[in-house]
């Protein structure tokens, strides 16, 4: 396989830190990947925090981002548990 991964830094937040043990950590993704993607890959990777997953928000570079959202390579994601308001 002679196509190179993109490297991106993950940022995690509150549930999502819990469940996944880290709080930032340098991840590789598939070039041309999408939110959903990412958000399949580390369901894969911790199926522990998959449901948690389902209902997460995302960031790319400080800016919320849609499942459709590209990643390029080099981007800042964030993730973030939904929050409930009262």
């Amino acid at each position: 396989m002679s196509e190179s991964m993109n490297m991106i830094t993950l940022l995690l937040f509150a549930t999502m830190r819990a469940l996944i043990g880290e709080r930032k950590m340098d991840l590789e993704i598939q070039p041309g990947s999408h939110v959903r993607d990412l958000r399949a890959q580390l369901s894969a990777q911790y199926p522990h925090a998959a449901q948690a997953l389902k209902a997460t928000l995302f960031s790319i570079n400080r800016e919320f981002a849609t499942d459709e959202a590209l990643i390029p390579d080099g981007a800042e994601v964030a993730i973030f548990p939904q929050v409930s308001g009262g």
